[in-house]
């Protein structure tokens, strides 16, 4: 088994992380490539004995077979920009703070990653949105596409912006408000969430439209079919405004159609019966949680 590994940074629990790792490592021997300036960081702190194979893009993970990702969400986000269409299992594992997509938590390295040895997980596909818009820029489009929302918002602004908003070419509304969150499931329980939005399973066929602090007291947000064709047009003081893909910032003029819809493929997310959606659910929201109960 080919395994790639990678990281953003050092945190206080990265050296135990390293540590539980590398015993599961000696113990079914994979062949192992860490990122490049993820490596750099861990041979600073003497963290890895030995050299290891490095990669720099996904254009170096041809024959990889499961791709760990080590810290919290905002890694796995920076983890798919490698990965991309290639269906390569990303594994997560916690090193952040909420974890709701790293979901492997430090103390259970040891007991859960042998079972990717034994095909004892299972993937959980998760849908991403991509974006297109005239003027965007060619260099980054192989990078147009997003796992938890693609965003819109105000730039350089005290002021709200409009958001016309169509629906396959059928007028929506027109947004009055700081931004406009389009999400997946996955990143239902992320910025959408902390705007209103719904939870969605992570296996459902649909997106959330999540306005962001709207002057509309009717504006709520709205489940719509993942086949839809979003259409956005940004009216505002300022000459541009925001567009984000996740963590991913770009400023765009105003008045610019924009037209965003599911990609094509999808993303492969290793999950364990003993770390299920529902019981992160539990664990990470307090869902449920009821001192009756």
């Amino acid at each position: 088994m080919k395994i790639a590994v990678y990281g953003q940074y050092y945190k206080e629990n990265t050296e135990e992380i390293i540590k539980s790792l590398s015993a599961v490592f000696r113990q079914h021997r994979p062949e192992v490539l860490f990122e490049s300036n993820f490596y750099k960081v861990l041979k600073d702190y003497k963290l890895l004995e030995g050299d290891y194979p490095l990669f720099t893009n996904h254009e170096e993970l041809e024959g990889v077979n499961m791709f760990i990702s080590i810290g919290g969400d905002g890694t796995m986000l920076r983890a798919a920009t490698y990965v991309r269409d290639k269906g390569i299992p990303v594994l997560g594992i916690n090193a952040g703070r909420l974890g709701f997509l790293a979901t492997v938590q430090q103390e259970n390295i040891e007991s859960l990653l042998p079972l990717v040895f034994e095909n004892r997980y299972k993937l959980s596909p998760r849908s991403l949105l991509t974006i297109d818009y005239k003027g965007k820029h060619r260099e980054n489009e192989d990078l147009d596409f997003a796992l938890n929302e693609i965003t819109v918002s105000r730039k350089d602004t005290t002021s709200m912006i409009t958001i016309e908003t169509k629906l396959n070419g059928d007028h929506l509304n027109s947004y009055w408000a700081d931004g406009l969150i389009i999400s997946t499931p996955t990143g239902s329980t992320g910025y959408s969430l902390s705007c209103g939005g719904p939870v969605l399973m992570p296996e459902v066929n649909s997106l959330v439209i999540t306005p962001i602090a709207p002057h509309n007291l009717n504006a709520r947000p709205l489940v719509i079919p993942d086949d839809t064709e979003i259409e956005l047009s940004v009216s505002s003081r300022e000459e541009q405004h925001l567009v984000s893909l996740d963590s991913r910032i770009i400023s765009v003029d105003v008045e610019t159609v924009l037209c965003i819809k599911k990609t094509d493929f999808k993303i492969n997310l290793v999950e364990f019966p003993q770390e299920k959606f529902l019981d992160t659910l539990r664990k990470k929201l307090l869902w449920g949680e009821d001192k009756r109960n």
